[in-house]
């Protein structure tokens, strides 16, 4: 069985008199990697700071394992002012890099005794090599600048870097707070990739799917401020879920169709039922209780219909656009049909936003010219977020955009019952704006761009905030939607669910219509790179010496016989391991329970020796 890393009891927290989760207790162990999934304002975050130790519980105890390292990636990491990316990172908490910082100090100091201490500590945490791997490490996720300013970076640059600190320190626990925030498809493929292939043990919450589907093994949900596990992937739990819903509604109407027949009883004369035993009633009571546990939490209301759109959408004529000697786009021409539904991808920095804004006409272009159909009603949900004043309560900046709100040609709300449909209560539209969550902040954006009615959204960005479950119901309405539909997003499973086809950023002004989804064309990619990397490699008499000697890097026959077998191994290895962790759980002879033990640390340590073999073997082409 994997050891125990952390162990939660009766874990209870509130904010004011509402009660976030309650009474949560379950255990992290050695190798698991657990995706939390909740709405928004259920108290993901706030577990994840109880866990990290950022924040205390209203009761309960959280019990880790002597001497438990954690890593704790932040949502909205903060760093010190004016240091450089490098000392940024060098700024954290940690045994490699408090190693780094010793070492560099005793050097200062010239003590040599101290300079011993520290080249010592720096042997034991395998520090010596750290810079170069934080400098290759940043890479992976686009920050190529080590001696740039931190303040001058971007929030989601600023999450990248804290991101790969994070990962370099390799903790026993690895605490994640949306990891794939702001970061572009490729570098989220590589995380992705990355946390799977590692032994790390990983509580992360992500809104990404595909990335929950990927890297868990394991998932948790909040609801209804209790916690469900389910052992398996997202794919695994999404299933489960239903089942756990389909038989809380059949045990529901169970309780439903008894209480009204001792609703019955309970109703009769006073005299009819006095001499009747205590515990009926008492029963009655407690059926009643049963009766409102049933409540589902509601889900964002989309039901607004798009305005009627004629068969003229926008036609782009010649459109070139470049900032400085970056160029954006260079004579792009298409002619946007009715009903279509576009992704647009392509790396960070390739002008996404760039492109939409100059089709709203918030950015001119240089040359070229969009002509826009006379029924088009644009519906923009921004990167950047509302454009509300801050200090304003969200139902008087409601108000004062429309009094009254007329969706579908002739249905009249109050801004009030609209914000409603967005799951603004009565108490929260008398917020501030500036102090609405991010998710708040997401369902107001949704409200105010559906107020309108449109007939052609554009979204960029629009997943970063939204729970799993209101992202769901974006995607549900945005597949019925008449209209037409242009997104900008890194999230893979939302491009897949809504798309017909991308245009796909390359660089340098050029701009691929590619005819299918975001996973159809990762797939067409891989073959061409693929395809690309076999017609580069240069025949055996024209190759220079230098390339002769990279072929060595390649695996040889044996190597690839070897890499067949290793996977082979590994997985009978990890079978036996899971085997044998189910035999403790079900107990037996001490005997056998102890051989099993000592073969179970044997399995262990040939499956790290064999996974470092298989790691080693597989960097070779």
């Amino acid at each position: 069985m994997a050891a125990p890393v952390i162990q939660v009891e009766n874990l209870t927290k509130s904010f004011g008199d509402r009660l976030l989760f309650g009474d949560l207790t379950f255990g992290i162990s050695e190798g698991e990697k657990i995706g939390l999934v909740a709405r928004n304002g259920t108290g993901k975050t706030t577990l994840l700071k109880i866990l990290a130790g950022e924040d205390t519980p209203d009761s309960g105890k959280i019990i880790p394992r002597n001497g438990l390292r954690i890593g704790y990636l932040e949502q909205l990491p903060q760093f010190p002012e004016g240091v450089t990316v490098m000392e940024a990172c060098l700024s954290s908490s940690g045994p490699v890099v408090d190693a780094v910082k010793a070492y560099h100090h005793a050097l200062d100091s010239g003590n040599e005794t101290a300079i011993s201490e520290a080249m010592h500590n720096m042997d034991a945490t395998e520090a010596w090599d750290y810079e170069q791997r934080l400098t290759q490490m940043l890479s992976q996720v686009n920050i190529t600048d080590t001696s740039a300013i931190i303040d001058t970076l971007s929030g989601g640059q600023r999450k990248r870097v804290a991101l790969a600190a994070a990962l370099l320190e390799n903790p026993d626990l690895l605490i994640l707070d949306e990891p794939t925030n702001h970061l572009d498809i490729a570098a989220t493929e590589w995380l992705d990739d990355y946390l799977s292939r590692s032994r790390l043990t990983v509580f992360m919450v992500t809104h990404d799917r595909y990335f929950l589907d990927r890297v868990c093994n394991r998932i948790f949900e909040i609801d209804g401020a209790e916690l469900f596990a389910y052992d398996g992937n997202y794919d695994y739990y999404l299933r489960r879920r239903a089942e756990r819903h389909q038989a809380a509604a059949t045990e529901l109407d169970r309780v439903k169709n008894t209480l009204r027949k001792e609703q019955d009883w309970m109703s009769r004369q006073p005299q009819a039922r006095a001499g009747k035993a205590k515990f009926r009633i008492d029963a009655y009571y407690s059926l009643v209780e049963r009766s409102r546990g049933g409540a589902k939490e509601k889900d964002v209301n989309l039901d607004v219909k798009s305005s009627r759109i004629g068969s003229k959408i926008f036609e782009a004529r010649d459109i070139s656009k470049k900032f400085g000697d970056k160029i954006i786009l260079d004579g792009f021409t298409y002619d946007f049909a009715k009903g279509e539904k576009v992704g647009i991808v392509g790396g960070n920095g390739v002008g996404k936003s760039t492109f939409v804004k100059m089709l709203m006409g918030i950015l001119p272009q240089d040359s070229g010219e969009w002509n826009v159909g006379e029924t088009v009603r644009f519906g923009y949900y921004s990167q950047e977020g509302l454009e509300l004043n801050p200090e304003k309560k969200v139902i008087d900046a409601v108000t004062e955009l429309a009094d009254d709100i007329v969706v579908n040609g002739n249905v009249h709300f109050t801004p009030m019952q609209f914000l409603k449909r967005f799951l603004f209560e009565p108490s929260d539209q008398q917020k501030y704006i500036g102090g609405l969550s991010g998710g708040e902040r997401c369902r107001l954006q949704l409200a105010v761009v559906m107020m309108r009615s449109p007939n052609f959204l554009i979204l960029d960005e629009p997943t970063n905030d939204l729970d799993i479950m209101t992202l769901t119901v974006l995607e549900d309405y945005l597949r019925e939607f008449s209209g037409c539909v242009i997104v900008i997003s890194h999230d893979r499973y939302f491009l897949d669910s809504i798309t017909d086809h991308l245009f796909v950023m390359e660089g340098e002004g050029t701009v691929k219509d590619f005819p299918g989804n975001y996973s159809e064309y990762n797939e067409w990619k891989k073959a061409q790179d693929k395809k690309a990397e076999k017609n580069s490699v240069p025949s055996a008499d024209k190759a220079p010496k230098k390339e002769k000697t990279q072929k060595k890097e390649r695996k040889s026959y044996a190597e690839q016989k070897e890499f067949e077998r290793l996977e082979k191994e590994i997985e009978e290895l990890s079978s036996e391991k899971q085997e044998l962790e189910e035999q403790f759980n079900t107990g037996g002879d001490s005997e056998i329970i102890l051989k099993a033990a000592e073969r179970y640390e044997e399995v262990k340590r040939l499956l790290d020796e064999k996974e470092l073999r298989w790691l080693e073997l597989d960097e070779k082409d």
